[in-house]
């Protein structure tokens, strides 16, 4: 994979990043899926999205002094700006960063854009790669999304140096 210049994206919120990518990505994802199948097109897009947010993270963690919990919960402002997401801190010490989402703009920009569907592959899906590459000893688990229709989403962080 190509790598690229570091990211400077985030200074218009990645909000809007996710909806100027969606707005593209849609009908190119549609358009490859009526040539070459929907499943072979979306299992590539899942793969990029993937390797992309692993790089970012990687970019990420090169950019804060240090890669660790709360290096991370700081930068986590880039993705609430614009009220793109209302969280409620759960828990927060050196080890664990929890928190849940309990409005999330992105669900709402993918329904409006009329693909809820999509959310999950071009958005949710970046989260356990973006702390792979951010710091692989950190490990995210989250049992439920608004993206898939729950009233919250659960980011439950833990370093396991």
């Amino acid at each position: 994979m190509t790598t690229l210049p570091p990211d400077e994206l985030n200074a218009i919120g990645v909000l809007t990043r996710r909806e100027v990518e969606a707005r593209l990505l849609i009908p190119l994802i549609e358009a490859l899926s009526a040539k070459f199948g929907q499943a072979e097109v979306l299992e590539v897009v899942r793969q990029t999205i993937i390797e992309i947010a692993r790089q970012q993270g990687r970019e990420l963690a090169e950019s804060c002094p240090t890669n660790d919990l709360s290096a991370f919960a700081s930068a986590l402002e880039a993705w609430k700006k614009g009220d793109a997401m209302q969280i409620q801190v759960v828990e927060q010490t050196d080890r664990i960063f929890s928190f849940d989402v309990h409005r999330c703009r992105y669900a709402e920009m993918y329904q409006a854009l009329g693909v809820p569907e999509l959310g999950l592959l071009l958005s949710c899906n970046r989260d356990y790669s973006l702390i792979e590459g951010f710091n692989p000893e950190i490990r995210l688990t989250r049992t439920h999304t608004i993206m898939e229709g729950a009233e919250s989403c659960d980011f439950r962080y833990q370093w396991e140096p």
